[in-house]
């Protein structure tokens, strides 16, 4: 029995953390080094586009958690820790995590990402109007700017097609400007 077979069968095909029977997909607990049903968990898109913080927390989408954080499965008892972790403002989020117990050995597991350490809020890449860019996106300057280091100007109501996010700096992009690729921060663009 594969991977996918073994998570079916113990969950009833449903997410492990909502219960949710659509869309569900294998999600390894990091760190993980082989993915095995010790380490892995079903889960719905919605589920894991939360974890993966691909989303904001919904907190009520999580009030599940007081009943599949009693999982007997060090997995599911993980990711619940850390999301309960991240809504630990939240008052039935905190009263969940101080009663859910994990051993040394998950409590530890539980930590190594450090997620418990963040908020539930999650950094996305906007535009000047704060509307959400996503990767390949069209945008438009909302301001002539100088690109350091060259004489290339990049005027007013420039578009810049196909857009790549910057991973580690929600308040920048790359696009191209005259066949130059250049960063150019989100407040000076809006979504085209």
């Amino acid at each position: 029995m594969n991977l996918a077979q073994q998570l079916i069968a113990r969950s009833g095909g449903a997410c492990e953390l909502c219960s949710y029977t659509e869309n569900l997909s294998i999600y390894e607990v990091p760190p993980t080094s082989v993915a095995n049903s010790d380490n892995s968990i079903l889960v719905c898109q919605t589920c894991l586009a939360q974890i993966e913080k691909k989303e904001q927390l919904n907190s009520e989408h999580w009030k599940v958690l007081s009943d599949s954080m009693w999982s007997e499965y060090p997995a599911v008892q993980v990711v619940a820790w850390r999301i309960l972790s991240r809504l630990r403002n939240e008052s039935w989020a905190s009263d969940n995590l101080e009663i859910l117990y994990l051993d040394d050995e998950n409590l530890e597991w539980a930590k190594k990402t450090g997620d418990h350490e963040q908020d539930g809020t999650v950094e996305f890449h906007q535009d000047s109007n704060g509307t959400r860019l996503y990767e390949g996106d069209t945008v438009v300057l909302t301001k002539t700017l100088d690109v350091k280091g060259s004489s290339l100007s990049a005027k007013l109501g420039t578009v810049v097609k196909n857009i790549k996010l910057v991973a580690d700096n929600t308040e920048q992009i790359e696009g191209k400007v005259e066949g130059q690729t250049i960063v150019i921060l989100t407040k000076y663009l809006r979504k085209g």
